[in-house]
């Protein structure tokens, strides 16, 4: 498990959230709870893409923060690795 921080901001249209160490993690909602529920979707789309495309994971920094943020909280990246096994047949030599 990796833990990664959110930062969140608060405006009259809603909850704009951003994972700090993980470059590119952003999202929204229409409130706190909602603003979680894209984060956590938002950043395991990332990293499952990462991981496919063979870039490695963004290293999680503990000691990032962001003074405007007005809430951080560790956000825990969780991921199950699946198997597929495609068995491509030879072409037969002539």
């Amino acid at each position: 498990m990796l833990t990664y921080r959110a930062a969140y901001y608060f405006d009259d249209d809603g909850v704009t959230v951003q994972v700090l160490d993980f470059p590119s993690a952003l999202s929204c909602g229409k409130d706190l709870a909602e603003a979680r529920s894209m984060i956590q979707s938002a950043i395991v789309d990332m990293a499952e893409y990462l991981l496919e495309t063979g870039q490695p994971l963004p290293k999680p920094d503990p000691s990032m923060r962001d003074p405007e943020a007005e809430l951080e909280e560790p956000l825990y990246l969780l991921l199950k690795a699946a198997s597929l096994v495609e068995i491509v047949p030879r072409e037969a030599s002539a």
